[in-house]
C-alpha cells in the first residue's frame, strides 16, 4: 500500500509543480519556465527525494552545467548536429559526475538546447528560474506536507 500512496502523491505534486511552471509560461509575461527535462526531475523530487540525485545542488547545477555544455557546443563547435549532440551529451554527463552534481534528467538538456537552437537567454529562463522554482516546491512539499527531511 505504501507504493500506491507514494505514486499517488508523486503524481499530485508533479501536477502541481509543472502546473505552476506552465501557468507562469503561458499565462504571464514573465518568460519561459518549462524545460522538458523538468518532467523527469519530478520523478526524483517527489518519488525518490532521498536520492543524492534529487538534492537541490544536483538539480540546480546538473541542469545548469548540461545546458551550458549544450550552448557551448551549439555556438562554438562548427560540426554537424549528428556529431555535436552526442559529444555535448557525453561532456554534460562527464561534467556532472566530475563536479558531483549528477541529476540524470539534466542529461537530456544538451539535446534540447541543440535541437531547439536556443539562445544564451535560455540559461536564465527556463533553466535557472525554473530550477529554482522546482527546488522551492520540492522543499515545501517534501518538508511541510510529506514531513520528509529534504534536502538531506
Amino acid at each position: 500500500m505504501g507504493n500506491l500512496k507514494q505514486s499517488i502523491l508523486a503524481c499530485i505534486f508533479s501536477i502541481i509543480t509543472i502546473a505552476a511552471l506552465t501557468f507562469l509560461t503561458y499565462k504571464t509575461e514573465f518568460g519561459i519556465f518549462l524545460l522538458a527535462s523538468f518532467g523527469s526531475s519530478m520523478v526524483l523530487l517527489y518519488g525518490y527525494p532521498e536520492s543524492p540525485f534529487a538534492q537541490p545542488k544536483n538539480v540546480f547545477f546538473g541542469h545548469l552545467v548540461t545546458t551550458l555544455v549544450g550552448l557551448f557546443f551549439l555556438n562554438f563547435i562548427p560540426l554537424p548536429l549528428y556529431i555535436i549532440i552526442p559529444l555535448a551529451v557525453g561532456f554534460g554527463v562527464g561534467f556532472m559526475i566530475l563536479f558531483n552534481v549528477t541529476h540524470p534528467p539534466a542529461g537530456g538538456n544538451p539535446i534540447i538546447v541543440i535541437m531547439g537552437s536556443v539562445s544564451f537567454g535560455y540559461l536564465l529562463s527556463p533553466v535557472i528560474t525554473g530550477s529554482i522554482i522546482i527546488i522551492i516546491f520540492a522543499i515545501i512539499i517534501n518538508r511541510l506536507i510529506l514531513k520528509k527531511s529534504y534536502p538531506k
